[in-house]
């Protein structure tokens, strides 16, 4: 098992799961403290690397695209303080971080988890109830409904609407938007059957505007929520995709049986040595790779 601690967060990997603890110090950003504890599969995990600063490091954990409905719904938009993938290395901790890169880099390998998009969700979301108080509404979320409760700020055409409540199934997609210079953020709610509209989020009854204050950036937790209860984008892709009029597929093949496990392991092994003398692996990643299928043969 791999281990480190420190003051921004505790990261934990016992060889198929990550634990990413946010930690207690005032630095650390109120959307990690609220998210809480996060449990990721390897399955998820699309790489990891340590950066060695000058004063400090940061570990970074990729994951595949699609795989967490927190990334899909923040779409690029968390800043290092705020991404709960991320985690602050003191530096005399660089080489406890750089063993923990070397261990999730070695079960990726030895476990031969794709890279490439996932087709489903990984992670199953933040947990709800949610309710956030920001910019000129309050936007909840309990898993079946998202209620939308305007303030005083609230410019007057939209407030006259009155407080909104939509069913996640009448629902098409979320989009948040963080505030950014003199631009506003928001969160906004794409209703199935009823027409997009091109006002602004401060006219817009199904969106909340957000203004950059401290709370502002929890909105991402009621987006992630909803996306995690949405179809996910593959499965959106596919049923727009034409139909090939082919003949039906094949059989699977059956699976092959147990006694072949060992001759599995020895093709493992064939191909680490390929990979070092290709220069992929340096010597001590091998060494540790070839221990691993070593131990399961």
């Amino acid at each position: 098992m791999a281990e480190i601690i420190q003051r921004d967060g505790t990261w934990t990997f016992d060889g198929g799961t990550l634990r990413l603890v946010p930690g207690r110090d005032k630095a650390v950003s109120l959307l990690r403290r609220t998210l809480g504890e996060l449990t990721v599969p390897l399955a998820a995990v699309a790489g990891v690397s340590f950066e060695q600063g000058r004063k400090a490091g940061r570990l970074r954990l990729r994951l595949r695209e699609g795989a967490d409905p927190l990334l899909q719904a923040a779409g690029g938009h968390l800043t290092d303080g705020t991404d709960p993938y991320q985690l602050s290395v003191e530096p005399d901790r660089g080489g406890v971080a750089e063993y923990f890169v070397d261990e999730v880099r070695n079960a990726l390998l030895l476990d031969e988890v794709p890279s490439g998009p996932a087709d489903r969700y990984l992670m199953a979301g933040p947990s709800v109830p949610l309710s956030v108080q920001a910019g000129d509404g309050t936007a909840s979320f309990d898993g079946e409904h998202v209620r939308l409760e305007w303030n005083w700020k609230t410019e007057e055409a939209k407030a006259a609407a009155g407080t909104r409540s939509l069913a996640v199934d009448s629902l098409q997609g979320v989009e948040w938007q963080p505030s950014a210079g003199l631009e506003n953020g928001f969160i906004r709610f794409t209703v199935r059957n009823v027409p997009p509209t091109k006002a602004p989020p401060k006219y817009d009854p199904h969106a909340v505007v957000l203004w950059g204050f401290r709370k502002d950036p929890l909105m991402a937790l009621i987006a992630a929520a909803v996306q995690a209860r949405l179809p996910h984008p593959a499965a959106l892709t596919r049923d727009t995709e034409p139909k090939a009029l082919t003949a039906p597929p094949a059989p699977a093949p059956a699976p092959a049986p147990l006694a072949d496990d060992h001759d599995a392991l020895l093709r493992r092994l064939r191909e680490l040595g390929e990979l070092r003398e290709a220069g992929v692996l340096t010597q001590e990643e091998f060494t540790a790779a070839k221990q691993a299928v070593l131990s399961r043969m």
